[in-house]
């Protein structure tokens, strides 16, 4: 028996065609990215293999010259950090042909937003979650909590002495300080703050002025201000830590220059659509391939505050 003529074509399945679906989900997916834009990338696209070789120089030294003498000569000696690529996450939907027959047409968009902003999220809070080894330490030993900006932090801390508090003037420029200290370059550096500490800044009449709110604040996604040559940005991918006794948290704000952070990308977003008969329907999958890593622990602070 003949199978009659309702082919599928180019025009009957046009909302489906891969290009549309990659370009809309990749300018969701940029426009959705903060933590990825303000972190050092790494191009590994169409390569083989799963790590990285990043090569880690250390700086030298200036020296005196003296006269009838040679110069002398720096022993660079680089470090290696390696980039395991092992992180591939994606999104899915089967959309059944009664749905895309009754659906309308914009929930298209629904699902490219969606797809683009649930990868871009994840991107971020991957990359996010280096910041506990920032200043040489684990799971955020080395973090401060943000009214001063020098007190360590103490999951185990029964008193307010080593408890996350809230943002305060002098614990920013106190952290700001610690990259100072470490001649961190001073361009390039982000503050990220959670909703709840940029609730704190907004009480502080400083952090309200013109100078802190500037005029381009609406332009950047997430551009909350600049405070003392620093860009501030809100998050919601910070990272949750609980305190010994489990049932108090923290979250982690983070002062960072670029170089602290590596994002290794080895497949950008892309999308996929393929009829699936035994269903009657359409599978739609967007996925990434990418790896993160702290590649220099002393660019960054991971600051405590009450979540």
């Amino acid at each position: 028996m003949a199978l009659g003529t309702n082919h599928q074509t180019t025009t009957t399945e046009a909302n489906f065609i891969p290009e549309v679906w990659s370009n809309e989900i990749i300018a969701v997916y940029e426009n959705s990215l903060q933590a990825a834009k303000l972190v050092r990338k790494y191009g590994f696209k169409g390569k083989k293999g799963d790590t990285i070789h990043v090569p880690k120089p250390v700086r030298g030294s200036a020296n005196v010259k003296s006269a009838s003498t040679q110069v002398t000569l720096n022993a660079n000696n680089a470090g290696v950090l390696d980039i395991n690529i092992n992180k591939h996450y994606e999104y899915s939907i089967l959309i059944e042909d009664i749905a895309e027959v009754q659906r309308l047409a914009s929930a298209r968009g629904f699902y490219t937003q969606d797809a683009g902003y649930a990868l871009a999220k994840q991107v971020d809070t991957d990359l996010l979650s280096n910041a506990a080894t920032f200043q040489s330490g684990t799971a955020y030993s080395a973090a401060v909590i943000g009214s001063d900006g020098s007190t360590a932090w103490d999951g185990s801390a029964s008193t307010n002495t080593g408890n996350g508090a809230n943002l305060a003037d002098a614990g920013l420029r106190r952290v700001i300080q610690t990259l100072d200290d470490s001649d961190v370059p001073m361009d390039q550096r982000s503050l990220l703050i959670n909703p709840g500490q940029k609730n704190v800044l907004l009480g502080i009449e400083r952090f309200t002025s013109s100078d802190f709110m500037g005029n381009d604040v609406r332009v950047k996604s997430g551009k909350f201000g600049d405070v003392y040559g620093v860009q501030v940005y809100t998050s919601t991918n910070l990272a949750t830590v609980a305190a010994d006794d489990t049932t108090t948290n923290y979250k982690v704000c983070i002062l960072m220059h670029r170089d602290a952070i590596v994002h290794a990308e080895q497949l950008a977003v892309r999308s996929q659509t393929q009829y699936k008969q035994e269903y009657l329907g359409t599978l739609f999958t967007a996925d990434t391939i990418y790896g993160t890593k702290t590649y220099r622990a002393e660019n960054g602070v991971g600051i405590m505050v009450p979540a």
